[in-house]
């Protein structure tokens, strides 16, 4: 059995705000900080985790990864604050 996530990642100013899916989110993590994904996350320097997801099946990451991406800004906002109020960087805690 495999552990996938959705997570959310953001700048640090908040600005900009990206959903993914992994199966190894420090490796993920740290490749966003680093600046070694090319595209999105490195044009908009996406480096803080604030949020994810914990499954055991990659296609229903996938469809919760999807579902997040329709949703607007502000309910993802709310999702986030609601385990994360002060948007800290949980990749501290991991």
């Amino acid at each position: 059995m495999k552990d996938y996530f959705i997570y959310m990642m953001t700048n640090w100013t908040g600005e900009v705000l990206y959903t993914g899916v992994t199966h190894d989110l420090e490796k993920r993590c740290f490749q966003h900080k680093s600046g070694s994904v090319e595209g999105f996350s490195k044009k908009y320097n996406i480096n803080k985790l604030v949020y994810y997801e914990h499954f055991n099946d990659i296609e229903q990451a996938i469809l919760r990864e999807k579902e997040i991406k329709k949703w607007r800004r502000e309910k993802k906002n709310q999702l986030v604050e609601s385990v994360n109020p002060q948007w800290n960087d949980l990749l501290e805690t991991l």
